[in-house]
């Protein structure tokens, strides 16, 4: 005979948010009877002895699928009419669970979803609010009477099984915001009901680091861009005049205020911002490629200028806004206890055009690594690689640990072959390159930086304008080979070797370059540059352009 409910919780990596939600729902399900189960959404010893102290069943997914993904998959394992789905950072209140099953079995079979109160909840970190707005967290009270309602929050909201059947699966490719309203839709579409319970109450938990304002921010900024991005999925997104407009009105509310919703509500507005340019700066599908003609090549030029230059600049502000101190606490950790690495970095030096080589040496000469640069001038009648190859020829390439080929015309951040190091044999990476800013002369999209990791494990790793390699691939792939000039080719061979090889290679997104001085072949024809890599490539195994992905994405301390 099954259960009458079920009480579902998606979880991921929050073992002490669990641990009292379910010591609040245990004694209540034990009473009715109830199954009780925990989706982790990616396998966790912490969160698996959470629930087997509170006699919950555990169930985990092999990686991260997401929230819809964990509420399928509860739905799945059990046969419960009733399906109460609560998040992992709620305690209930005394009687919610009876007052589900109670109303469940009383009301019409139109009332698909069920949902009450959901009290915000401050355990420590106090925040000052004005009271204009709602708490920073999700909050539903409509009040002490039951009624109908247009929406059920997903932190408290039980559903039939018979609805789910009528409406179908949580959609998956839906993410943090709109995950279970898209369903909730679908399900008024076929003539279902949403009712408020006035006694199926909860406390919507924040603790811990997670009530201080910057956690608060962070979790706004992430919600902010989902929310965009669902906004754009229903086709009822605000222009930008309106999005900037809310962002000036959210950044003054603090102050004015004196209000801790300020800088919450303004880091929300910030990821629509964000989300927003991620529309205006999309670039459109590469064309289709011809097979040993130009399918080694990105389909674009990635040269940044005019207004969309000036879009590029600001959706960097919004990445480098990210880059929060705690990430870089992190990363300067790492690499202070990284090992100590020999280091040559060569290059080629135009004399007849502007470029950065001073910066260069000067950022490098900051490293803890014991480091070896030599930058030449370029020798007049030899191609860019044939000057890199009589500079590899002055050392004893065996002696070093990592050998980076730098152009001469690139910013590099702060600190950067420190980290960028110890991103790269975090990842043990064999080829790795760093990435490129927003704005910065980029043709591969692969190549740009990308929020939330420190680094990616990539298919494709390109000649420029900086590239590493290890001893391993040093001794593979250095010096050049004497059949190119301009290298165009090479980076697409070199993957194929990875490949075969089973080198991991990728891409730094903790140490940005910005590229913008140059753009890439402003020295020599393309179409020579072109027909080069043609003749090197015929009869080579190399990766094509539809195969350039992102395998990864990683934060140092993942494997």
């Amino acid at each position: 005979m099954p259960a009458p409910v079920a009480v579902i919780l998606p979880t991921a990596g929050r073992p002490r948010s669990l641990d009292v939600a379910l010591a609040s729902i245990a004694p209540q399900a034990a009473a009715l009877g109830a199954d009780v189960l925990v989706v982790d959404d990616g396998p966790s010893e912490a969160t698996r002895a959470a629930a087997r102290r509170h006699g919950a069943r555990y169930v985990a997914h092999d990686r991260g699928r997401g929230l819809n993904a964990a509420r399928n998959t509860g739905a799945r394992e059990t046969d419960a009419p009733l399906l109460a789905f609560v998040d992992d950072d709620v305690e209930v209140h005394p009687g919610w669970l009876a007052a589900l099953v109670v109303a469940d079995a009383a009301l019409p079979a139109d009332v698909g979803v069920l949902t009450g109160p959901i009290l915000a909840r401050f355990d420590d970190h106090p925040l000052r609010l004005c009271g204009r707005e709602g708490p920073p967290i999700t909050h539903l009270d409509l009040g002490p009477a039951d009624r109908d309602c247009d929406h059920a929050w997903g932190a408290n909201m039980a559903v039939h099984r018979a609805a789910l059947e009528r409406a179908g699966d949580f959609d998956e490719s839906r993410e943090l915001y709109g995950d279970e309203q898209e369903w909730q839709a679908r399900l008024k579409a076929a003539g279902g009901r949403i009712r408020y319970l006035a006694g199926a109450g909860l406390d919507h938990r924040r603790a811990g680091d997670d009530a201080r304002l910057g956690s608060l921010a962070r979790a706004a900024y992430h919600r902010g861009r989902a929310s965009r991005r669902f906004d754009v999925f229903k086709g009822t997104a605000p222009s930008p005049r309106e999005e900037l407009r809310v962002l000036a009105g959210c950044a003054l509310h603090g102050p004015r205020r004196r209000c801790a919703n300020g800088p919450i509500l303004t880091a929300h507005a910030l990821g629509r911002v964000r989300s927003l340019l991620d529309e205006r700066l999309a670039l459109p599908p590469a064309p289709p490629a011809t097979t040993g003609v130009d399918d080694f090549l990105s389909g674009r030029s990635g040269y940044v200028a005019g207004r969309r230059g000036l879009l590029l600049r600001v959706h960097d502000l919004l990445h480098d806004a990210q880059a929060l101190p705690a990430r870089a606490r992190r990363l300067r950790a790492a690499a202070a206890r990284a090992e100590r690495r020999r280091v040559l970095v060569v290059g080629v030096e135009r004399l007849d055009v502007a470029n950065l080589t001073a910066h260069i040496r000067a950022e490098l000469a900051r490293s803890r690594h014991d480091v070896t640069v030599d930058i030449a001038p370029v020798v007049a009648g030899l191609g860019k690689f044939e000057n890199l190859d009589a500079l590899l020829a002055r050392h004893d390439l065996a002696a070093f640990d990592w050998i980076i080929v730098c152009d001469d015309d690139v910013t590099l951040p702060r600190g950067f072959l420190d980290t960028f190091l110890a991103c790269a044999e975090a990842g043990g990476l064999r080829l790795a390159q760093p990435a490129h800013r927003r704005h910065s002369h980029a043709a591969w999209d692969v190549t740009r930086r990308r929020a939330g990791s420190d680094w990616r494990e990539t298919t494709f790793v390109e000649i420029g304008p900086i590239t590493a390699f290890d001893r391993t691939a040093a001794a593979v792939l250095l010096p050049f080979t004497q059949d190119l000039k301009m290298g165009w080719g090479l980076d697409a061979h070199w993957a194929a070797v990875a490949r075969e090889r089973g080198w991991r290679i990728g891409v730094v997104d903790a140490t940005p370059i910005g590229h913008t001085i140059r753009p890439a072949a402003e020295g020599y024809p393309r179409a020579t540059a072109a027909a080069e890599a043609r003749r090197f490539l015929d009869g080579r195994p190399y990766v094509p352009r539809d195969e350039v992905r992102t395998v990864a994405a990683h934060r140092v301390g993942e494997r």
